[in-house]
């Protein structure tokens, strides 16, 4: 159903072979010259450069649109406390952290970079003063209003290249030109500008690359193949939703591959190979090459210790230079007075008199014995003695280092008690051990084994020492086998809301990874105290870039926390629901993230139109009524249908996760539904067919221009007509909510909720 979009060759009721059909001639046998009239040739002239001039107005009108008071509010909106610190980062080459890959950061530290900007300001808070700061914010907001102005461009160059009339080209382009949400999102310092741009490049490209399928290996055929691969980069460089625009090429590319297979097309099995292969070069081997360069420039960029060192191993940090780790690790010996804290809650290990209640709450029985919980102070209860599993002999116990993979007793200063697990439910988890203490008595005596637990260093090797800071590790309890374990959920008051600790019977999970931060026992005159500062470590970029890939995939996954703004994936294509980016409370101004609900509702009433024809199309065909022309029919499963599979390939996925979701992952699936609606526009209102002249003379990749002059296009252009002044009407409704100006008063702030947004200043 889903080929790329061929050249409009339309022709009223003709059987005209379809292409890619059994019924087409190979793309190769020589064909008989058809004769042009002389007026062919004037009329694809002027019809062209009416299109280009129509793609110059809206590229002008896209750059209005977006670069309108774009130094409106000077002040940080939204998630520009996020990016803008990147960019920051990027320019004091400080480490950072981030759940996305590095590609578009990096266009903003270009920026930076470019006009001379040092990243002094670090965007800690929304609403902090960009003139105070002395920040150059709108040279970084005009990098994605750029590319939204271009975005408008080239979703008008999509159609056109698909062979799209005038009507249907410029009705898709009015739904993302005067789109609120995508002036919005693209006129601040976030990333979604360049990920929809470069979607929008990818299909663009794509449809290119199609149109010289009959000049197989061809320079052309291989430079739109190339770039298209590139385009992809982009996308998957800027978000990892960006796999979903892999998802519909992928789509297209298997059904084109599929039809090449097809015998009476004449290709060799070995033919067949090469454009497999060629393929797999410029749609995968390309965009791997390039996203991995991205990573390449993150690392060669980002060599100085930062806020981002904490979500790598100790083996990574060291490769930075000016990292605390590496400066301040220390060799835990036996003996030591530790602290263990958590690596992800930052929880310290903690005890305290207190004991576990009899009963739960569920009516589960406890052992009674003394808490031990997590807690996130520096605090006397934190202090562990670590010790042997029988002690070393008085003339030899100092000094002896704790090496992986050693079994060693945790005893609690304050209450000098041991710590223990045992086979007792956890207080929240049944299938979780509980973790409290015992007596040093009992600790030597009937209880000993459980109070055994080895010390496995991540990605240790062999008996290698145990260091605070540096030795990320995880604490097994050595005969049951389950590994220390904490969480954010607060304990019953009974628990003083300090965090549980219990034993996890999935030792492989991440979260239980604890650290040594300090030896609380050690004297200023220990040599520990004296160690030479470590040299900056290499480590290969293939390693470095696994390492980072696995953490930015556990914390994207990890997002699952409630947000006051988060909205489902059903709410989107019917506008349900916004988010509010900016406030100020003395104008009333305030900005709210929100699309043109004209343009939204008729966009998805027709994806369920286009469902629709499908459906009654397949339908009639069963009963033998061939409603439509085969060429007619072409473009309705296979353009409609790549831009189609577009829409779903960027939309359902989304039903499928369990992270936080906002309105704004819906904008790549609008800009595709944008796109199919252009061309239903074309196929509900185009209804005479053409003239014979006028489709011999289109026989050879003739854009469909010709038709502009057509009485056929008059409902076309009505119907673009219609909905121009209704979705110009919608974005200038909104507009204030979108440029935070001018403030509204509360009557205006109540006619713009319609009962669905939940705006400021609505009392």
């Amino acid at each position: 159903m889903v080929d790329t979009p061929p050249v409009r060759q339309r022709v009223g009721r003709k059987k005209t072979p379809v292409p890619g059909s059994d019924e087409e001639p190979l793309l190769d046998v020589v064909k008989a010259p058809v004769p042009k009239p002389k007026k062919t040739v004037s009329a694809k002239s002027s019809s062209t450069a009416v299109y280009s001039a129509a793609l110059v107005a809206c590229t002008i009108l896209a750059f209005v649109t977006r670069f309108w008071k774009i130094n409106h509010p000077n002040e940080v909106v939204f998630d520009e406390v996020h990016f803008g610190k990147f960019a920051s980062y990027y320019l004091q080459r400080t480490y950072f952290f981030d759940v996305h890959p590095p590609f578009a950061k990096l266009l903003f530290a270009f920026v930076g970079w470019l006009i001379g900007y040092d990243g002094h300001f670090l965007f800690e808070n929304i609403g902090d003063s960009y003139p105070a700061n002395n920040v150059p914010y709108v040279a970084f907001r005009a990098l994605p209003a750029i590319l939204s102005t271009l975005t408008v461009s080239v979703v008008f160059m999509t159609m056109w290249e698909s062979g799209y009339t005038l009507p249907a080209c410029l009705t898709a382009t009015m739904l993302v030109l005067f789109d609120n949400a995508h002036i919005g999102q693209t006129r601040l310092i976030l990333l979604d500008s360049t990920l929809i741009f470069s979607m929008a490049c990818s299909f663009l490209a794509y449809v290119r690359f199609y149109k010289h399928r009959d000049q197989p290996f061809s320079r052309k055929w291989w430079k739109w193949l190339v770039v298209t691969g590139i385009a992809l980069s982009c996308v998957i460089s800027t978000k990892y939703v960006g796999l979903f625009t892999f998802v519909t090429i992928g789509g297209a590319v298997a059904v084109d591959l599929w039809n090449l297979l097809d015998y009476k097309r004449g290709l060799t099995l070995q033919d067949f190979a090469k454009h497999f292969v060629a393929r797999f070069i410029g749609l995968i081997a390309v965009p791997f090459f390039f996203y991995l360069f991205w990573f390449q420039v993150h690392f060669a960029v980002l060599s100085r210790s930062g806020p981002g060192d904490d979500f790598m191993s100790p083996e990574f940090q060291e490769t930075l230079s000016d990292n605390v780790m590496a400066m301040t690790a220390k060799t835990v010996n036996y003996y030591d007075t530790i602290t263990l804290r958590h690596k992800e809650t930052k929880a310290y290990l903690h005890s305290h008199p207190d004991r576990y209640p009899l009963r739960y709450e569920d009516g589960r029985v406890s052992s009674q014995g003394q808490q031990v919980t997590g807690y996130p102070y520096n605090d006397t209860n934190n202090h562990w003695i670590i010790i042997p599993p029988v002690d070393f002999p008085e003339e030899t116990k100092l000094n002896i280092p704790v090496r992986n993979h050693d079994r060693v007793r945790l005893v609690h200063v304050v209450t000098d008690t041991v710590l223990l697990s045992h086979d007792v439910a956890s207080p929240y988890f049944p299938t979780n051990q509980e973790f409290t203490t015992v007596s040093r008595a009992e600790s030597e005596g009937k209880r000993h084994n459980d109070t055994l637990f080895e010390i496995r260093i991540e990605q240790g090797k062999g008996k290698q020492e145990f260091k605070t800071m540096a030795g990320l590790f995880k604490l097994i309890h050595n005969p049951s086998k389950v590994a220390m374990w904490t969480h954010t959920k607060p304990l019953p008051d009974w628990g003083f809301k300090q965090q549980e600790i219990n034993g996890n019977k999935n030792i492989a999970q991440s979260s239980n990874v604890w650290f040594a931060e300090t030896i609380p026992s050690l004297t200023e005159d220990d040599p520990r105290n004296h160690v030479a500062p470590k040299k900056v470590k290499y480590v290969p970029f293939w390693k470095k870039y696994i390492e980072l890939q696995k953490a930015m995939f556990h914390h994207n996954n990890a997002l699952t926390s409630s947000h006051p703004y988060a909205s489902q994936p059903i709410q989107w294509p019917f506008l349900l629901r916004g988010v509010s980016f900016w406030t100020k409370n003395d104008t009333r101004e305030q900005i709210y993230f929100l699309g043109n609900p004209v343009g939204w509702w008729l966009a998805s009433s027709l994806l369920a139109v286009y469902v629709g024809i499908i459906a009654a199309d397949q339908l009639t065909l069963r009963r033998g009524v061939d409603t439509l022309d085969k060429r007619t029919r072409s473009r309705l499963y296979n353009s409609m249908g790549f831009f189609f599979l577009a829409w779903a390939s960027h939309y359902l996925p989304f039903y499928l996760m369990g992270r936080q979701l906002f309105l704004h992952h819906y904008l790549p699936a609008h800009l595709a539904s944008a796109l199919v609606t252009g061309a239903l526009v074309e196929f509900i209102f185009c209804l005479e067919p053409a003239d014979e002249d006028t489709v011999a003379t289109e026989k050879k990749d003739l854009p469909a221009t010709v038709k502009q002059q057509s009485p056929s296009l008059v409902g076309a252009w009505i119907a673009f007509g219609v909905i121009t002044v209704a979705v110009f009407a919608g974005f200038y409704f909104y507009a204030p909510l979108t440029y935070g100006t001018p403030g509204l008063t509360v009557e205006q702030v109540l006619r713009r909720k319609l009962g669905l947004y939940d705006l400021h200043f609505a009392k």
